[in-house]
């Protein structure tokens, strides 16, 4: 549900990514690249689609952009398995934090990441925000 009453602001993200960048990585390291970026259930979702690239581009820029609203980026605090992306009922992306990242997440005082994604057939997009 999505309260009217907003809370307070605890960080932003942003981040863009062109599907053929995802495509080559996939082509180019195969099994390796998803393994390392998405969970079986990302991949799963994704791959099952007609056009599984912009799926896995728009997940792969919602981690960026949630890394980035913890001021971290991808790197030692943050791993790209630390959040996994999937969908609410009325298909709204939901943000399921693990290990560090949700430990991060506490210590700031944060109660909710919300993210909105989007693509295109060539780009994926996304925006992060922590509130309390």
């Amino acid at each position: 549900m999505i309260s009217s009453t907003p809370g307070k602001v605890l960080g932003v993200g942003c981040d863009i990514v062109e599907v053929s960048r995802i495509r080559d990585s996939h082509e180019r390291h195969g099994q390796h690249f998803l393994d390392k970026i998405y969970s079986e259930e990302e991949q799963e979702y994704c791959l099952n689609q007609a056009a599984p690239y912009p799926s896995l581009a728009a997940r792969f820029a919602a981690k960026e952009a949630i890394s980035k609203a913890f001021t971290t980026g991808i790197g030692e605090h943050f791993g790209w398995k630390s959040a996994t992306i999937s969908h609410g009922e009325r298909r709204e992306p939901l943000v399921q934090l693990h290990g560090r990242a949700l430990k991060m997440l506490e210590e700031i005082g944060g109660r909710v990441v919300r993210i909105s994604i989007s693509h295109t057939v060539e780009t994926a997009m996304a925006i992060a925000l922590i509130t309390d």
